[in-house]
């Protein structure tokens, strides 16, 4: 029985071993010719993938970008599957998506991080995927919306397709940022907390917008217990026609497959779980009492707001939070906790500490 879709029986299937084995898409961000998309998937033959992908609708911020050669590039991901034996995946947006790439006879169909956002479209590619057993991943939306995720995959879910996945792109966020996308893992791990029967897998490329950067984000989603990758690879990455920095190509995309390290959820050592059971033991008694000094901290700034109440001072003080700031780091670095996490915590601490203050 595979963990993903018993009845396409196509990706994480247990292994003779007992290992679990994972999902692998790769593949052009767009199919841009004939050879372009062969070359490609011959290369990646041999590497174990479980989908060959390939854009052949691109939603585009601009109407000059190119977006895709639509229905024509089918017949090329038919060449794969007849002539590679590779399965094959594409994006699509809307219902008449859906009817041409089934009639191709794709694999599997996700939907992208532009279209998630919308309840309308992602209803409509339900309707017309309604009673087909196609796996069906979901990208998370643009925007960090951890409901509209949610949404996008029920609305699917009572659709009774295939097999339902998600799969973390990373969301746009203001300000300048190290990654094209910032990756927010803090949402796909809410995902799998109130979602755990819904397999995630991982787009590294899209997070990082530069190929330097996948093998980081890879790592940390097998950390986290990701289900697949999905990662962008190109026989010639400087020459693609869209995403040219953050596709791998498919020797790069073989090494860094080698390299990488899945990691179980779960084992019957005993002796692990021995001493995990007394770790964790003591964690708990650590996180209460964290709660009770933060409780008294509470406290306090209830306190001192009331003083500021009585003589009319206005509840952020700009010079106090620059030496908390200060204070806290120094504390951190010689602790040898990362000052750049504390920085992050006391500032939600001061932020509920202003509006203790302001009751």
């Amino acid at each position: 029985m595979t963990r993903i879709d018993s009845l396409t029986q196509t990706v994480v299937a247990d292994t003779e071993s007992g290992e679990p084995s994972h999902m692998i898409i790769a593949g052009p961000c767009i199919a841009e010719t004939d050879e372009q998309v062969m070359e490609t998937a011959r290369q990646l033959a041999d590497a174990g993938i479980s989908y060959f992908r390939a854009g052949i609708w691109k939603p585009r911020t601009s109407p000059d970008s190119f977006e895709g050669v639509g229905h024509d590039a089918l017949r090329w991901l038919q060449r794969v599957q007849k002539e590679v034996g590779l399965r094959t995946t594409v994006e699509v947006a809307n219902a008449r998506h859906v009817e041409m790439a089934l009639e191709a006879g794709v694999d599997m169909l996700w939907i992208g991080a532009r279209t998630t956002v919308n309840p309308f479209t992602v209803q409509e590619i339900a309707d017309a995927l309604r009673g087909v057993k196609v796996p069906v991943l979901i990208k998370n939306p643009v925007n960090p919306d951890l409901e509209l995720w949610k949404g996008a995959i029920q609305r699917i879910l009572r659709a009774n397709v295939g097999q339902v996945m998600a799969c973390h792109r990373g969301f746009n966020v203001y300000g300048k940022s190290l990654f094209r996308n910032e990756p927010l893992w803090e949402i796909p791990i809410e995902l799998k907390r109130t979602m755990p029967e819904i397999p995630i897998i991982c787009d590294p490329s899209h997070i990082s917008g530069r190929r330097k950067y996948i093998p980081e984000i890879a790592r940390k989603a097998l950390n986290l217990g990701y289900d697949g990758l999905m990662i962008e690879t190109h026989p010639n990455p400087d020459a693609a026609w869209s995403d040219a920095a953050q596709q791998l190509t498919p020797t790069a995309f073989k090494e860094l497959m080698r390299h990488l390290q899945w990691r179980q959820h779960s084992t019957d050592d005993p002796s692990y779980k021995e001493q995990v059971a007394i770790l964790r033991n003591a964690i708990d008694i650590t996180d209460a009492d964290l709660l009770q000094l933060l409780a008294d901290r509470m406290e306090l700034s209830k306190r001192i707001g009331a003083l500021k109440q009585e003589n009319n001072i206005v509840f952020y003080q700009h010079n106090r939070w620059n030496a908390i700031v200060e204070q806290v780091q120094q504390h951190a670095t010689k602790l040898d906790i990362d000052p750049d996490f504390v920085l992050k915590l006391f500032s939600l601490i001061h932020l509920e500490s202003i509006d203790i203050q302001g009751e």
